[in-house]
């Protein structure tokens, strides 16, 4: 990819139907050129997950999208994911690392904190992920950091930085200045009035915008 900004697709929660998500979710990478989508559905149990991931990896590696799994390094490795993302509590890169082996995208999640994101780097994580930047209904997190942190991190470090945390086409643009290399939506694009793959060209308007 060149040096740009890229989208980074959460899914929603919960998945009521596979079917109609693994359409909308198509549409969604059609619209734009999308940086990875990560299956995050919170309190669903592990056959769950790895049915979701059997259905919609395809979706994603049929466009060449990158597919991670939130929380779980050994479900990652079980549904033959690209990589996994991993909470402050979910165990170890290290750990993460001598399961899913070198080839695999590791994340984690530093909130408001740089010297989390060195403490990932120097663990061996691919990219680190800092917010909520703004209120966000799909994850109750007490952290607000501010955009400069973006800034921060890209003047001292190459790994990649992805903000998080209640982005939308409009709000999304600081952020994409301070030096955020991937902008990670959920509701943005899954609530998004006029549909996913209208929000995605939104996001890529407000990115393209933001990157003059």
């Amino acid at each position: 990819m060149e040096d740009r900004c890229y989208l980074y697709l959460i899914t929603p929660p919960a998945i009521d139907d596979l079917d109609a998500f693994s359409d909308a979710l198509g549409a969604a990478l059609d619209a734009g050129t999308i940086g990875c989508v990560q299956l995050r559905l919170k309190g669903a149990d592990d056959d769950t997950i790895l049915t979701a991931a059997a259905k919609l990896m395809p979706v994603c590696h049929d466009r060449d999208v990158a597919f991670l799994i939130n929380d779980s390094a050994d479900l990652a490795k079980a549904a033959g994911a690209d990589g996994v993302h991993l909470g402050q509590t979910d165990g170890s890169v290290a750990e993460a690392r001598s399961l899913l082996g070198h080839d695999l995208s590791i994340g984690v999640t530093c909130h408001d904190s740089i010297q989390l994101g060195y403490d990932a780097g120097e663990a061996g994580a691919d990219y680190v992920a800092f917010g909520a930047f703004f209120d966000t209904d799909t994850k109750d997190t007490p952290y607000r950091p501010e955009p400069d942190i973006l800034t921060s991190w890209s003047a001292a470090t190459e790994l990649p930085s992805v903000a998080i945390g209640g982005l939308t086409p409009e709000n999304c643009g600081p952020l994409v200045k301070a030096g955020a290399d991937f902008i990670a939506v959920c509701s943005g694009v899954w609530l998004y009035e006029g549909g996913p793959a209208e929000a995605v060209k939104a996001f890529e308007a407000a990115i393209k915008a933001a990157s003059k």
